[in-house]
């Protein structure tokens, strides 16, 4: 295996973070080029012909469904409790929130409420901003712990699309008859979550209060990581419950610091902070009303996973593959009955009985929509299907079979000879480095997974050693969102502070690295004990 091979095979991902970092490119940018790059050096170099290349590109695009088209009803969904007042009506409710204990405030907002968000579609690093800049706190850290607050539950974000690419990228690696479940890979994640969702809470105090926010705030600190840890240790040892695991976690979080205020003698709601206007729309809006989009939404996911028939009939018997598209001539499994795209529109839909939304409101909503949704949407698009091109690369449709080691081989034979046996102690890096190329952890695993999975297998890690491996991969790429310039400044721009993003960045490369070296020490420990 030359050199030149590994050269040409990194050009495409160097493209990309020149165009990120020196040019300061967006990522939907960033992405088109990359894919032009690497479209172009399979073609030359790896003997990659342009079918290949053009059926990897939308094979790419329809396997990034589970997250693209989640990203696009989402933010349809948002828009609409934007434009008919419902995101409004929350928004003050969480602004009244544990005004007296600055700590259970800070772990309730971005942890509970955070989680919880993100779990169902809604984007925090633009909700949040606001609310916490209203409840008192600096510029700097209303950016910085928005951003940083959910990074532990990332694989679960958007009802666990993540999980979902995780578990059908390792299916598709390892073959028909050796397929692993949602429960399997949820197994593997949850070890890293009693560390990384406890030290999230500690770094968010101590950007807010240094050596003496973490002095007044441990305990609630301890108990939101302890909390969390025992909510994801029951999701994750069943299928049907992995991917609620997100929708889980936040909510315990919230009842546990409200019990906690309870306990303690301090107040949970305190309207002083809302200005007349806001004390006059609370009374105008019901809450529940405007919680339906979401309250529906989670009774639905709930009703199709919880049941053991329902859950193996939508997600194992109707899969809905699309067949004859992908260049090796492998189904692509949609689900679409099952994925949460589907159910994201439809309980959207279903809240118009309740909110009653006007014609100018949702003509508002779909222009809104229409402005904000294509870009991230291709975005995500992009990078599914550059990593379908590097999976492919050097692949012969006619001879069924590989003519030249695809990119990806060739990545994984070079990092089994350089790293060897250390290799669980880098591969937690490389994800926080895909994780700030594509700005998502669901992308980081839809382009780098695949070699993740070849250089462990290489390594003869077994297939407990690749999860644990991949997985430090995949938490790796959640961290990254706290140094992703794109989040940074959605929330910058939410509180028309465009700029001070910059200043946030230093601190949270240094946490971002701090919680990658202790996602590497797991990956570490954990194939010490496993494999």
């Amino acid at each position: 295996m030359s050199i030149s091979s590994l050269l040409l095979t990194l050009t495409p991902i160097a493209v990309i973070i020149w165009m990120l970092v020196v040019w300061k490119k967006p990522a939907d940018i960033s992405g088109i080029v990359g894919w032009i790059a690497i479209s172009v050096i399979a073609f030359f170099f790896f003997q990659t012909s342009l079918e290949v290349i053009f059926r990897s590109t939308i094979a790419g695009w329809v396997k990034s469904f589970t997250v693209s088209l989640v990203v696009a009803t989402s933010l349809l969904q948002m828009a609409y409790m934007e434009k008919t007042g419902a995101l409004k009506r929350i928004i003050i409710l969480i602004k009244t929130i544990a005004s007296d204990n600055k700590a259970v405030q800070i772990m309730l907002v971005n942890i509970g409420f955070g989680t919880l968000m993100v779990s169902v579609g809604a984007t925090p690093v633009s909700l949040l901003p606001p609310i916490m800049l209203a409840l008192g706190y600096s510029t700097y850290v209303s950016i910085a712990l928005p951003c940083i607050g959910y990074d532990a539950l990332c694989t679960y974000a958007l009802l666990g699309a993540p999980i979902v690419v995780f578990v059908d990228v390792a299916n598709s690696f390892l073959g028909k008859g050796h397929e692993i479940s949602l429960s399997q890979a949820g197994g593997v994640f949850f070890m890293f979550l009693p560390v990384i969702s406890t030290l999230i809470g500690f770094c968010m105090l101590w950007i807010v209060g240094r050596w003496q926010g973490i002095k007044d705030g441990w305990l609630p600190c301890i108990i939101t990581g302890g909390v969390i840890t025992l909510v994801s240790y029951f999701t994750n040892q069943v299928d049907r419950l992995v991917v609620l695991t997100g929708i889980m976690c936040g909510a315990a979080v919230i009842v546990a610091m409200v019990v906690y205020l309870k306990a303690t003698g301090n107040k949970v709601i305190d309207k002083s902070r809302l200005t007349a206007e806001e004390l006059e729309y609370e009374k105008k809006f019901s809450l529940w009303k405007a919680l339906t989009p979401w309250g529906i939404l989670i009774v639905v996911i709930i009703a199709l996973n919880l049941p053991t028939d329902m859950f193996n009939f939508l997600y194992r018997k109707v899969t809905l593959p699309i067949t004859g598209l992908s260049a090796d001539g492998k189904p692509i499994m949609t689900r679409a009955l099952w994925n949460a795209y589907t159910w994201i529109f439809v309980s959207t839909f279903l809240s118009m009985a309740f909110i009653k939304p006007t014609s100018s409101q949702l003509k508002e909503t779909f222009r809104v929509w229409a402005k904000r949704a294509p870009r991230p949407v291709f975005a995500v698009a992009i990078f599914f299907s550059i990593g379908e091109i590097m999976n492919l690369s050097g692949y012969d449709m006619v001879a069924n079979k590989y003519a030249v080691a695809s990119m990806v081989q060739v990545l994984a034979n070079f990092s089994s000879q350089i790293f060897s046996n250390a290799y669980g102690s880098v591969v937690a890096f490389i994800g926080l480095l895909g994780g700030f190329i594509t700005g998502s952890e669901a992308s980081t695993i839809a382009m780098f997974a695949t070699y993740t999975m070849k250089t462990a297998n290489i390594l003869e890690m077994g297939v407990t050693g690749m999860l644990i491996i991949t997985a430090g991969l995949a938490f790796g790429g959640g961290l990254a969102s706290v140094i992703s310039p794109a989040k940074l400044q959605n929330a910058a721009a939410a509180i028309d502070k465009l700029g001070e993003e910059t200043k946030v960045i230093r601190i949270a490369f240094v946490f971002a690295l701090l919680l990658t070296v202790v996602t590497a020490v797991l990956v570490v420990v954990f194939l010490k004990m496993y494999v």
